[in-house]
C-alpha cells in the first residue's frame, strides 16, 4: 500500500515539475523584452536641448584623441560642436592675421570689393580630427606623394619650391609647396588657381590629433608669416585656459 502510494506521489511530482519547467524560460524571455523596450523608449524620448553656449564665455576645454585644447566658442563654425569634453572633431575660423575668432555669421566681402576690404576678412581655417589609423602627413611625404609627383620641382615664390602632382593621379590638379631650403619646416599642398582660387592645406599631427590649416594660395608670398601665424595660433589653444578671477 505504502509503495504504491509512494509511486503515485512521485508521478504526480513528476508531472508538476514538467508543467511548471517552461515557465523559467518564459519569465526570462519576458523580462528581456521588457529590458529592451525600456532601452528602446530611453532613446526615443523627446529631450529638451542644451541651450546653446555663448559666444563670450571663456575657451571650452575640449579634447580629441585625448588631446587638450581650449577653444574660444566664438572660433568654432558648428553650433553643435560648442561642448566641453571629448569630441571627434572641431571646425574652426579665424580672423587673419589677428588670429581673433571670426564671426560665423558673417559673410565675407564680394570678389569686386576693394583689396583692403577683403584682406580684413580674410580668414584661416582649421579643422582639429581623430587621427585614427591614418597615415601621418609626414609619412605621406616620404612614402605617397612621391609616387605621384612630377620628376623636378620648380620655383615658386620667393624661397619656395613646387612639386607638381601627375595628370590622371589622386592629386591631379594640385602641387606640393614646400620651403627649398628645409622641406620638413614648412610644406603645404595647394589646388591650382581656376574657376576658384587655388587653396592650401598645412597639416600637423599631435599624438592622436591631426589639425589641419586652410588658406588662400596667394598668401604663399607672405608664407613666412603664415608659418608663424599657425605656430601661435595652435600654441594658443594648446594654452592653459586662463584662471577667472
Amino acid at each position: 500500500m505504502t509503495s504504491r502510494y509512494t509511486g503515485r506521489a512521485g508521478a504526480e511530482a513528476r508531472l508538476r515539475r514538467a508543467s511548471e519547467a517552461p515557465a523559467v524560460p518564459l519569465f526570462i524571455l519576458v523580462a528581456l523584452v521588457a529590458a529592451a523596450a525600456v532601452y528602446i523608449v530611453y532613446v526615443l524620448w523627446p529631450r529638451w536641448p542644451a541651450p546653446p553656449v555663448a559666444l563670450d564665455v571663456p575657451s571650452l576645454p575640449i579634447t580629441i584623441a585625448g588631446v587638450a585644447f581650449n577653444i574660444p566658442p566664438a572660433a568654432i563654425r558648428v553650433p553643435v560642436q560648442r561642448r566641453g569634453g571629448a569630441q571627434d572633431r572641431v571646425d574652426l575660423a579665424f580672423l587673419w592675421p589677428s588670429l581673433s575668432p571670426a564671426d560665423a555669421a558673417a559673410k565675407p566681402p564680394p570678389a569686386e570689393a576693394p583689396a583692403a576690404t577683403r584682406r580684413i576678412a580674410d580668414r584661416i581655417f582649421l579643422t582639429i580630427a581623430v587621427a585614427g589609423d591614418t597615415l601621418s602627413h609626414v609619412d605621406r611625404v616620404k612614402s605617397i606623394y612621391p609616387r605621384y609627383a612630377s620628376a623636378e620641382p620648380v620655383a615658386g615664390p620667393p624661397g619656395l619650391a613646387v612639386l607638381a602632382f601627375r595628370d590622371g593621379s589622386p592629386y591631379q590638379g594640385e602641387d606640393l609647396i614646400y620651403d627649398a631650403a628645409a622641406p620638413e619646416s614648412f610644406l603645404v599642398r595647394c589646388t591650382r588657381d581656376g574657376a576658384t582660387p587655388g587653396t592650401c592645406l598645412y597639416e600637423r599631427r599631435i599624438d592622436g590629433a591631426d589639425l589641419t590649416a586652410r588658406f588662400p594660395r596667394d598668401w604663399l608670398d607672405d608664407w613666412h608669416a603664415i608659418a608663424g601665424g599657425i605656430d601661435r595660433l595652435i600654441g594658443n589653444l594648446r594654452s592653459p585656459a586662463p584662471t577667472p578671477r
